[in-house]
């Protein structure tokens, strides 16, 4: 297992974290239990979960986990949980407000059955809620002693360069270290902005959903409608809304193709081979491993182990390449308008 800095952070986690989203409710305490010790035997370091996942029996579940293992063990995980979403019906039960996040924090530290979270990240943005005073309270959290760094997730690029400036304008000691988006072959829209802004200020990437939710796995086919040995499958008319519109999308089976001709090359699962391209891209920290089995997440961490050579990433990057607009990215961006000014439109 390689080990990385968290962010700009000085500690270090596993090139591979475990997400926990389905502990609780698709997988549960004793397949969690597997896949904890499993991960923790594999060298991986950083668990990722949130208060709202499985109503909260995510975080219960690994705090029984925790409970029960030696110190060594313990010691050696690094814990990240997030919190934003409703955990009640109240008015004040849910967004980024100094009221919501500390009641947040102090449930999520009940339920994982410790004083302090090394990873304390807001889940998504919150517009009715100012950015100041969130930043403001996850760094008096950081004061406190109850949260070691702190993290965003599902932000867009003017959201989380915003946060990074009024940080430092407020001159917090306690600033953003990673960043939690949805990232992989088939979602790579974040590498417009997201990518190049999190490298500027020295902000981990841990990417949700790396597998695109099973389809980089190579288990769904053109044409064929998902069964139910599949996530897909197992709900039929919410499965068929889901795989429709990326199926008939050609770039879906392009890329597809090229991952499954480069693991059959190299004798490795597909899953592996989208991991590991993934693995490499910049300001990548730690991509998150969302199994429901065992058995799929011992697959999963063999992706450490893969190296991809150069052909093979540039293979991988053309068959996902996602066209855009020359403007602003291109030839007809800042540069040639400048040029145009005074000229009318």
């Amino acid at each position: 297992m390689e080990y990385r800095r968290l962010g700009s952070s000085g500690t270090v986690v596993s090139a591979l974290a475990l997400g926990t989203m389905t502990f609780g409710s698709e997988t549960d305490e004793a397949g969690s239990f597997a896949q904890l010790d499993g991960f923790v035997e594999a060298g991986g370091t950083l668990v990722d979960t949130a208060d709202v996942y499985s109503g909260g029996a995510s975080e219960e579940i690994i705090g029984r986990w925790l409970a029960q293992r030696p110190a060594e063990v313990r010691e050696r995980v690094v814990i990240a949980t997030k919190g934003r979403f409703p955990t009640s019906a109240e008015p004040n039960g849910v967004g980024l407000s100094r009221r919501h996040l500390r009641r947040a924090l102090d449930a999520s530290l009940r339920r994982l059955g410790v004083d302090c979270v090394d990873l304390y990240q807001v889940h998504a943005f919150d517009a009715l809620s100012p950015l100041e005073e969130t930043l403001g309270c996850l760094d008096d959290l950081v004061r406190e002693g109850k949260v070691h760094y702190v993290g965003l997730s599902n932000f867009t690029g003017w959201q989380l360069q915003r946060a990074v400036d009024l940080a430092e304008h407020l001159h917090l000691a306690s600033r953003p270290v990673t960043l939690q988006p949805q990232y992989s072959l088939l979602v790579r829209e974040i590498e417009w902005e997201l990518v190049p802004a999190c490298a500027a200020a020295g902000i981990g990437i841990l990417p949700w959903s790396p597998l695109g939710g099973g389809w980089l796995t190579g288990k769904y086919r053109r044409d064929e409608t998902p069964t139910g040995a599949t996530r897909l499958g197992e709900n039929p008319e919410r499965g068929m809304e889901a795989y429709g519109p990326r199926s008939r999308e050609e770039r879906t089976w392009r890329i597809i193709d090229a991952v499954r001709d480069v693991a059959s090359s190299r004798g490795v699962s597909l899953s592996q081979v989208a991991l590991a391209w993934l693995m490499e891209r910049p300001a990548v920290t730690s991509v998150i491993l969302g199994a429901r089995t065992l058995d799929q997440l011992a697959d999963n961490l063999r992706a450490a182990e893969l190296h991809l050579s150069e052909d093979e990433i540039s293979r991988l990057d053309e068959a996902s390449t996602i066209p855009i607009g020359d403007y602003p990215y291109g030839p007809l961006g800042v540069e040639q308008r400048h040029r145009k000014l005074g000229g009318g439109r």
